[in-house]
């Protein structure tokens, strides 16, 4: 293996910080590129801070990562944890194949029950409220 190289071939391509927004009354954490024990860093500061704030519900979108490890599932349990400790929600948006199956494999998938895009997320979050039709 060459200087540079990943085992899987890629590059010492910098990682992708995430991206926060918030959409109604939901923050939205879209996590990007591969979420691993190497590149974990930089969103765990993040997501702990989306994770104590105000917002009711975080949305964490899956749907740009292109790899998830068992340290990316810890964060996601951690920060789900978090959110809920202080009476918030958590919705998780993921539409790809591979990370829905590590989900189901580990047992996972029905805790999260991940939604295939953030206005599926967001829609779910105002159909959890009472009166709503």
């Amino acid at each position: 293996m060459r200087q540079g190289e990943h085992r899987r071939g890629g590059t010492d391509a910098p990682p992708v910080p995430p991206m926060v927004y918030e959409t109604g009354d939901c923050v939205v954490v879209e996590l990007r590129g591969e979420v691993d024990v190497v590149t974990l860093q930089g969103s765990v500061a993040l997501l702990e801070t989306v994770a104590a704030g105000p917002a009711a519900t975080v949305v964490i979108d899956l749907t740009r990562t292109t790899f998830l490890d068992c340290s990316g599932l810890t964060l996601l349990l951690r920060t789900r944890r978090r959110v809920e400790s202080r009476g918030g929600r958590l919705r998780l948006v993921c539409d790809q194949p591979l990370t829905l199956r590590l989900l189901e494999v580990t047992g996972l998938l029905p805790l999260f029950a991940p939604v295939p895009t953030v206005e599926a997320a967001v829609r779910q979050n105002w159909s959890d409220r009472p009166g709503y039709p």
